[in-house]
């Protein structure tokens, strides 16, 4: 059984609240749950203490088990301490520039390069 750590949506319409839960990964998102290790309230100013609401020593005890936190709790945790941040993705290939914007790339700096050539070669005379 894989174990996430993972939010579960509570509150109202537009008006969001999470609970942070220890869950099978195969369960619904706001359904069954191992234990509940905290809350989260994204409608609080980020300096508010009440904003992540984290039972520390039960987050560590799970994630020692093999627990694997959300790409989102994983940045939280890492904030608290609690884990490595997430490696940041550079950019995906999808908007990578094309082949004919990396030529016109490359001669642009060919070009600012002689011309930085001839300016310190004229500067010398």
């Amino acid at each position: 059984m894989a174990v996430r750590i993972r939010l579960s949506r509570g509150g109202s319409k537009k008006r969001p609240y999470y609970h942070i839960v220890a869950a099978d990964q195969r369960a619904p998102r706001d359904g069954r749950y191992i234990e509940k290790l905290g809350a989260y309230n994204p409608l609080l100013p980020q300096d508010n203490e009440k904003r992540i609401v984290v039972d520390q020593e039960k987050v560590a005890a799970w994630l020692a088990k093999g627990a694997q936190p959300t790409e989102r709790l994983q940045k939280i945790f890492a904030n608290l301490g609690l884990c490595a941040a997430p490696k940041a993705v550079e950019r995906p290939k999808k908007s990578a520039p094309k082949a004919k914007a990396v030529e016109r790339m490359k001669a642009k700096e060919a070009k600012a390069a002689e011309a930085a050539a001839e300016n310190t070669e004229a500067s010398a005379e």
